[in-house]
C-alpha cells in the first residue's frame, strides 16, 4: 500500500463534506427555528489560498443551508452541492466534467454518507473524530478534529508537498 505522503504530490483537487468536517457537526437551535453552525478560520484561510494557487475545491454536503453557501463563497469556494443524498453519483459527475483523475483528488468525510467517495477517492482522509467506520478505510486521519482545523491540516500538507504554502501575492483578505 502507498503511503499517503506519496499520494498528496498528485493532488490537484479537494473534496469536502460540511457536518463533521468544515463544522464540528454540531448544530445550535435558534428560537426561530433556524440552524447555526461555526466554521474555522484557519480552514477559511486554507481553502482561500489554494484557490489562490489554482487548486479546485468543490463541498458536497446533505445539508441545504443558504448560509453555509455564503460562507464558502465567500472564500472563493465556486463548486458548492447543497442537498446531496448520494455523494458518490456527484463525485462521479465532478470527475467527468471537470477531467480529473481520481488520483488527483484528496476527499475528506466523517460519517456514512462519505463511505462510498472515500472507497474510490485517490487520496481518503477524515478528521480526528469521524466514524470508526470511516477511519478504518482512510488513507490518512487528521489528528484535528472536524470544524476545528482538520481541513487546514490536509490542505497545508498538499500545498507544503508542491511548494505552495506561502502568504507572499496571496489575495487572502480578512474576509477569511
Amino acid at each position: 500500500m502507498i503511503n499517503y505522503k506519496q499520494k498528496l504530490k498528485n493532488i490537484t483537487t479537494f473534496i469536502l463534506d460540511v457536518d463533521g468536517v468544515l463544522t464540528n457537526s454540531n448544530v445550535i437551535l435558534m428560537p426561530d427555528g433556524s440552524l447555526t453552525r461555526t466554521m474555522n478560520v484557519r480552514d477559511g484561510y486554507a481553502l482561500k489560498l489554494a484557490i489562490d494557487q489554482g487548486y479546485k475545491i468543490f463541498v458536497i454536503t446533505g445539508g441545504k443551508d443558504k448560509q453555509v453557501k455564503e460562507r464558502l463563497n465567500l472564500l472563493g469556494v465556486q463548486y458548492i452541492y447543497l442537498g446531496i443524498s448520494n455523494k458518490q453519483d456527484v463525485y462521479e459527475e465532478i470527475l467527468l466534467t471537470y477531467d480529473l483523475k481520481k488520483e488527483e483528488v484528496l476527499y475528506m468525510g466523517d460519517d456514512m454518507p462519505d463511505l462510498e467517495v472515500l472507497k474510490n477517492v485517490g487520496l481518503g482522509t477524515c478528521p480526528s473524530d469521524a466514524i470508526q467506520e470511516i477511519r478504518e478505510i482512510v488513507d490518512y486521519i487528521s489528528p484535528i478534529s472536524g470544524g476545528m482545523g482538520c481541513v487546514r491540516d490536509v490542505i497545508e500538507q498538499v500545498l507544503k508537498v508542491k511548494n505552495n504554502w506561502y502568504f507572499k501575492d496571496s489575495k487572502i483578505t480578512s474576509s477569511i
